[in-house]
């Protein structure tokens, strides 16, 4: 049994009472004493922050540097300039997705590539079979520098207490700049896997996150764990690797990627960007593909989860991908305006990979341990764009 491997803020997570388990080879925390849904809560009305330094983190460096990444990822690199961040896949010959990341510019010469942890070596061999054809090195930076993610409303206020003044950092989605907190340089880009409209991921050196994590709750932020992170991320309807891409599938086939929600924003077809592997398969499946992976919530009572099948007209046309139960505050107001109420919810929701070129408003059924219960296709799960808040779209 190969021995697990542990991020820098190991130690915080025991002390914290973390419940460790095993996650993609890495010793991480599922959730702590309080609970997976108070963890979700707590994101929403508050700050969360999250241990993702077991992500890989890859440096990219050499004359080529732009040229290779063009050629072994779906996203137009020359778009990022310095200071900005881009969402992107790393697709293979056959139209799938070996895995997907977020490439980030905070400077002219380098970039930083961050990868899905239990794919860290998987990504490292598939570029080490290209790396020939280009002057440029990759460089895994994981053990080097810690990452964590500080995420929700109150996000800025806490930063700015470690910060001395406002953020330094751009008010737009996938905004870069950096930061002295007492004495230490910080990273931070306006990014995160939560859906939260106020939210930053920070790089620090290894030597740092446990000061950084502990400060960061001494200001108020709460430790949120593996389970609330899954929550968080189906409610802001994002793909996980395994589930939404790859080859988690019923069958074991591939996942294609225009078959992905964010593959409208992951993949380009620029003229500058040239070719790169998989194009063709690409563009094909941009104009054809029909099976989908949408959102979905369950209607009648009862909780969906992976791997169910789904039907439509009475004939199965497909699975869930992702599903669960997912907590919620209920609020009234918009904008700065805007007040969440003592109230609280639960309700089922995921993602499923349905036939048909399924539209908003469909009516499917989910195989509920033999009973058949009814689902609709929604356009999302929750409203993103309306700071301070992330806010639940409830159907009632």
């Amino acid at each position: 049994m190969c021995e697990l491997k542990r991020t820098q803020l190991y130690e915080a997570h025991l002390a914290a009472g973390g419940q460790m388990v095993d996650f993609g080879g890495w010793e991480m925390p599922i959730q702590y004493p309080t609970g997976i849904v108070t963890e979700h809560l707590a994101t929403r009305s508050g700050c969360g922050i999250f241990d993702v330094s077991h992500m890989g983190r890859l440096l990219i460096e050499g004359p080529d540097r732009l040229a290779f990444m063009q050629h072994v990822l779906s996203s137009n690199v020359a778009a990022v300039k310095p200071g900005r961040a881009q969402y992107c896949m790393i697709p293979n010959a056959t139209g799938g997705a070996v895995d997907d990341a977020y490439v980030y510019m905070y400077d002219e010469d380098r970039y930083m590539l961050v990868v899905n942890a239990s794919n860290t070596d998987k990504d490292l061999a598939h570029f080490a079979t290209i790396l020939p054809q280009f002057n440029c090195t990759v460089t895994n930076m994981t053990s080097k520098c810690a990452s964590i993610a500080v995420q929700g409303p109150d996000s800025d206020k806490i930063l700015s207490q470690l910060i001395g003044g406002p953020v330094p950092v751009g008010p737009k989605k996938n905004d870069l700049g950096f930061a002295m907190m007492e004495g230490r340089k910080v990273w931070l880009s306006r990014t995160g896997y939560t859906g939260e409209p106020i939210g930053y991921e920070l790089f620090i050196e290894s030597a740092e996150a446990m000061w950084l994590w502990n400060r960061l709750m001494e200001l108020g932020a709460k430790p949120i764990a593996l389970g609330a992170r899954d929550t968080l991320r189906l409610e802001a309807g994002l793909p996980l690797y395994g589930h939404e891409m790859g080859e988690d599938t019923p069958d074991g086939s591939e996942i294609k990627i225009f078959s992905v929600p964010l593959s409208r924003f992951a993949v380009s077809f620029a003229e500058e960007k040239g070719e790169f592997i998989g194009k063709a398969l690409l563009e094909d499946q941009k104009a054809n593909l029909t099976t989908k992976i949408v959102p979905i919530r369950l209607v009648d009572r009862g909780v969906i989860r992976a791997g169910m099948e789904i039907y439509k007209d009475d004939q199965k046309a497909g699975w869930v991908t992702s599903g669960t139960m997912v907590p919620y505050f209920d609020y009234e107001g918009e904008g700065e305006n805007t007040r969440l109420l003592e109230t609280t919810g639960k309700r089922s929701i995921g993602f499923a990979c349905i036939e048909g070129n399924p539209q908003i408003g469909d009516i499917v059924y989910v195989d509920v341990r033999g009973k058949k219960l009814k689902a609709e296709v929604v356009a999302k799960h929750m409203i993103q764009n309306d700071p301070p808040y992330g806010k639940a779209v409830i159907v009632k």
